[in-house]
């Protein structure tokens, strides 16, 4: 009997042992999974903040009215429209040729006529008495300013 009991004792503490070893075990890997746990945080919160900068541009975008009235009217010479072209009214979301954004009609001194900075990769180009605010590369319009010029 006492042998028996010294057994049941000798495998009570084998395994307490055991699972003494096997918890510092796991502490041990669950550092790893801590890690990735902060990794896929890190990179949740970039995609994040990348989408606030998206809908940050968005809004700068929605900022320009798709269609305004100058409130004044500016002098900037006599407009020649571009050869095999005709003077026309544009709209939001039409495309404006690529002969219109050469720099003859692009208008750099925006400030000069009251107009705000344009957005990164779009420019002002005057059309007739309007100005179009339009993408650089492919000529979408965003905005237009109707009777800018005399």
């Amino acid at each position: 009997m006492k042998k028996f009991l010294t057994a049941a004792i000798a495998a009570t503490l084998a395994t307490s042992s055991l699972g003494v070893a096997s918890a510092a075990e796991a502490q041990s890997r669950g550092d790893g999974y801590e890690q990735r746990q902060e990794r896929r945080e890190d990179r949740r919160e970039y995609r994040q903040d990348v989408r606030e900068d998206r809908r940050e541009a968005r809004q700068d975008q929605r900022a320009y009215a798709r269609w305004q009235q100058s409130q004044q009217r500016y002098n900037a010479g006599r407009y020649y429209a571009p050869r095999g072209y005709e003077t026309r009214s544009w709209s939001y979301g039409q495309r404006m040729p690529s002969y219109y954004r050469s720099n003859q009609y692009v208008v750099n001194d925006y400030a000069r006529y009251g107009l705000r900075q344009p957005p990164q990769g779009y420019h002002y180009v005057r059309s007739g008495n309007d100005v179009v605010l339009a993408a650089i590369a492919g000529g979408l319009i965003t905005a237009v300013i109707a009777s800018l010029f005399n």
